[in-house]
């Protein structure tokens, strides 16, 4: 159960750093509302998580779905540039949160 709330609390960190561009330097009140209630969902879920995960753990598998996933939506849908090597960390990245999902 907590990994499934720390993978949620990723998410969350996803949306809010999304939700964060949208907002357009917190003037769209839509977009502004939708980063305080994931920055506070995500910050809550992760809070829950390391109760049962390790701490150092917990926050690196949680920083690593931010930035894995928050990479993908510049690329999908900000037209932020792709790269070999940008796949290639992204992939490292991955592979390095799955690798700590393993070992913990």
């Amino acid at each position: 159960m907590a990994w499934l709330l720390l993978i949620l609390a990723g998410i969350f960190e996803v949306g809010f750093t999304t939700s964060l561009k949208l907002s357009n330097n917190f003037t769209n009140l839509k977009w502004s509302i939708i980063f305080f209630t994931c920055i506070i969902l995500s910050f809550l879920l992760l809070n829950n998580a390391i109760k049962s995960i390790p701490m150092g753990t917990a926050y690196a598998v949680w920083t690593g779905i931010g930035a894995a996933g928050t990479l993908i939506i510049g690329i999908l849908f900000f037209q932020e540039p792709t790269s070999w090597p940008r796949i290639f960390f992204l992939m490292l990245l991955i592979g390095s949160i799955v690798g700590l999902k393993a070992v913990a």
